[in-house]
């Protein structure tokens, strides 16, 4: 295993369906821009209300991914 130096940034997806859809809209929109993610934190989940029901989901994510040599 070779050693590497990572980037981190911040992403925060949403989505009416469920957390797991937010967190994989946020993955799979920024990886049209951002080359060689390797691996993703969720840190905050939050859900917004309407009509005592979840009507949306925003899940805020830590995203490392490898600086190229």
């Amino acid at each position: 295993m070779s050693d590497h130096v990572y980037k981190m940034i911040e992403l925060v997806g949403s989505s009416t369906t469920s957390s797991d859809d937010a967190a994989r809209r946020a993955i799979e929109q920024a990886a049209k821009s951002i080359r060689n993610m390797r691996w993703a934190e969720v840190v905050e989940t939050r859900a917004h209300i309407e009509d005592q029901k979840i009507a949306h989901w925003q899940v805020k994510l830590k995203v490392g991914f490898t600086i190229e040599d």
